[in-house]
């Protein structure tokens, strides 16, 4: 199974930093070993898909997609809209998301749905908060959350891409330990395993301050996939140096 790893430009991006930021990308990705993608902020699909149109190095994302095919949704961006942006891939459930604007389980379950209805691949983000982990839930709430997705889905789960994010290891620079994330990424497998036999198609993504220096060794893990980048898929040699290290 090729690694996959997907950077999430969060609401960062300008028309003449993308096109400086994807032409160093495209420079230096070469044939890469793993699968590599670029989540993007909606108003930059149109862009985007012109920037990396002819090549087949680096896909396409979108960093939400809504729960609604259509309708009175102002503000929405349904995932018809999207395909047609030539969109492989869309985050579904970031933590940022929940927190701030309040996204249940079951809401993000729905937009899994509906991505992989308009044969868009969902990631599925899940991870818990610092209480949560000191608390001793850090199993618990992965697994519900994850859950929920299993649940609506069901024969579809193993279309999905799930990226594990502890949510104190977002944007903090505080990493969850290659050992602390393989226990998450093993309980997740085996979660997944026991929804479906097609689970190890299934690439569970780490997704918490993964950047050039520690990336080899999470990467090396053995139900680690890949990886959610956040602010090193900003700066093309940062981002080029976590997928070389997926190879």
């Amino acid at each position: 199974m090729k690694k996959l790893i997907a950077g999430n430009w969060k609401m960062n991006a300008s028309l003449a930093g993308n096109e400086a930021l994807v032409q160093g990308l495209l420079a230096g990705v070469g044939t890469p070993a793993c699968d590599v993608a670029v989540c993007v902020p909606s108003p930059y699909l149109a862009q985007l898909q012109t920037l990396l149109a002819g090549q087949q190095a680096i896909a396409l994302g979108a960093q939400n997609v809504s729960a609604h095919e259509s309708g009175a949704y102002t503000g929405d961006v349904s995932a018809a809209m999207l395909k047609e942006f030539g969109v492989r891939y869309a985050i579904v459930g970031h933590s940022e998301r929940r927190q701030h604007q309040a996204e249940s389980d079951t809401l993000v379950a729905i937009k899994a749905e509906r991505a992989l209805q308009a044969g868009i691949t969902p990631i599925v983000c899940v991870g818990e908060t610092l209480q949560q982990r000191e608390a001793g839930l850090t199993d618990t709430i992965v697994k519900q959350q994850l859950s929920a997705v299993i649940h609506l889905v069901g024969h579809c789960i193993s279309e999905i891409v799930v990226a594990y994010e502890p949510v104190w290891a977002i944007g903090t620079g505080k990493t969850a330990t290659p050992e602390e994330a393989q226990h998450v990424h093993s309980v997740l497998r085996a979660q997944l395993q026991a929804a479906t036999e097609h689970a190890d198609r299934i690439r569970i993504l780490y997704g918490g301050s993964m950047n050039a220096a520690n990336a080899a060794q999470l990467l090396a893990q053995p139900d680690i996939d890949g990886g959610l980048i956040g602010g090193a898929s900003l700066k093309a040699a940062d981002f080029l140096a976590i997928v070389a290290a997926a190879q």
